[in-house]
Order: C-alpha cells, then structure tokens, then sequence
C-alpha cells in the first residue's frame, strides 16, 4: 500500500487533476502499474478514473480526490487479476453475455438500449473499458461459485439463524451503517465525513471506499443490539439522530464513520420477523461476500504487482 499511496501524488501530478478532468487533454502514454507482467497505462487509469466519475456522480475534489485515486487504482488491479485468473482457470465469457451485462446495467439505470456506448464516447471514455469491467465481474462470479462448491449452509446454521432473530424481536436495537478506514488511508477522512455529511449517499460512498467487508452491501451492518458495542462507538451512536453521521471513530488499526439508520424500542415499535426464505438468502450471500474478499486477498498477494511513479 506504501507503493500505492507514493504514486497517487505522481498520477495526480501527471493527469493536472482536477474537478473538470473530462475537459483536460490526453497526456503521452506511460505505465501506471504492471500486475504480473501486464500494464494498467496511463490510458488505461485515465479511462477508468473517467467511468469512476461519470457512473458514481462522486464529486472529485480536495477532500476525495486521494480516496478516488487510490479507489480506481486498486480496481484496475483487481480487474486484471479477475481476469488473469479466469483464463488461468479456462472460464470465458462470451460477447453475448457481456452485452446481455450491459443491457441489464441500462434497464437498471433507466438507460435506453443501446445508449451506454454513444454516452461513454460523449464523455471521452473508451466503450472497451467499459466492456472490461462487466466481463471482469462476470467471470469473477463463476469463480467465487467454484470457489463456494460443496460449502453450503447446514440446517444447523439456519435454525440457529431463525432463533436468533426470535430473540432480537425483544431487544432494542440500533440500525447502523459503517465506513471503515484503516489508519494509513485516513489522511484525509475528515474531509470525507464533512462530504457525507453535505451529500446524502452514504452506501454509494461506502461501496466505493470503506475497507470493511460490508462495503459491498453499502456498509450496511443491520441491526445491532444496545450493549453490544465498543463503548466509544455506542457512546457515537448514542449522540446521533436518525439520519445523523458521526465523526471519525479510533479503533483496532482504524477509523469507522457510522450512519444511524434507526433505532428499534419493542416497548413501542412492532417487531416483524424474517421469513425463513429471507434468513437463507441473507446467510448465502453474507458467505459469498466471505468468500469473495478472502479469494481476492489470496490472488493479490500471490499476484506480482509493481507501481510505477
């Protein structure tokens, strides 16, 4: 990561960043980085840091400019391994699923068919970049479930599952939401809670920032009874009103930032249990998501990676 954090200052540097980037001219090709062998060029990082930009609406300024530089880096990254390990593992993806990806991505987004690629070449950034990443995740899907084969969930863990959520009918409760920023990446996380205290998309910023596991459900950590936490972070939330942001939090190698969602008294609220079909589907993909972050981490540190300043 000390490699990462030195070139951020030199991209920045190279590319004359600013919040107007789009309008900035292309600059002479370099390597950014190379992971085992294969360049991410300055192309390449400037393409990705232009789709970052255009598909999140995160505006690119002082206070996020480092997180969004180091956020697109570690993805081009990412998304080289993602792809290096499913050709390793003779896992294709064919054109067709990658376009029936991107028609999904339209419907989603209230596109109309076919208009992703005139938007991407109206804002300067290659369609094959684009291409990229939605068969990136299309095969690092196929190999997290090769990864999962024969893991499933025992009835044992459910019924455990479903007592569990009889007993928290009966206590009150916190609905929270976590950014969770390790120290050496928390220069800058001031700025980042006065930005999401100004711009109310909290999971957006989570997703794309937060090194905690929940990033991928938007920091989301649900429902967590009263008495159950660190001191100093129940002691945050207590301070909070629904919707309200707390400053940054020390704790363990780190800082959280929390969202209280809601707060949940049975004396007055009603409790609505789960389905079991819903406590199943939780469980499948909160061991996904385990097994998805663990199987990356292991290709990062068996992968080859050099930053270039």
């Amino acid at each position: 990561m000390n490699l990462i954090k030195t070139s951020l200052a030199a991209l920045a540097a190279f590319f004359c960043i600013t919040a107007d980037i789009q309008a900035k001219p292309k600059q002479s090709l370099k390597i950014v980085a190379t992971v085992n062998d294969e360049i991410i060029s300055t192309a390449d990082f400037q393409n990705q840091l232009k789709l970052f930009l255009l598909t999140t609406k995160i505006p690119f300024n002082e206070q996020t400019q480092n997180m969004i530089l180091e956020r697109v880096l570690n993805s081009a990254i990412d998304e080289k391994i993602k792809l290096q390990t499913a050709e390793k593992n003779d896992i294709k993806v064919t054109d067709k699923e990658v376009n029936s990806s991107i028609g999904i991505f339209e419907k989603n987004n209230k596109i109309p068919a076919g208009e992703m690629k005139s938007i991407l070449r109206k804002a300067g950034i290659s369609y094959e970049t684009f291409r990229n990443q939605a068969k990136a995740d299309l095969a690092w899907s196929r190999l997290v479930r090769r990864q999962m084969m024969g893991n499933n969930l025992t009835q044992t863990e459910i019924n455990k599952a479903m007592e569990d959520a009889k007993k928290d009918l009966t206590t009150p409760k916190y609905f929270i939401s976590e950014i969770f920023i390790k120290k050496e990446h928390a220069k800058n996380i001031q700025d980042l809670v006065s930005n999401l205290r100004q711009d109310p998309r909290f999971e957006l910023y989570a997703m794309q920032f937060s090194e905690s596991p929940t990033a991928s459900n938007g920091g989301k950590l649900g429902w967590v009874n009263y008495g159950k936490l660190n001191v100093p972070i129940e002691k945050a939330l207590n301070s909070l009103k629904e919707g309200e942001i707390s400053d940054p939090i020390a704790y363990a190698d780190g800082y959280f930032i929390f969202k209280l969602d809601k707060v949940f008294d049975p004396k007055k609220d009603k409790p609505q249990m789960p389905t079991r079909e819903e406590i199943i589907t939780f469980l499948q993909n909160q061991r996904m998501e385990e097994t998805s972050q663990q199987y990356l981490a292991d290709l990062r540190t068996q992968a080859v990676i050099e930053i270039r300043n």
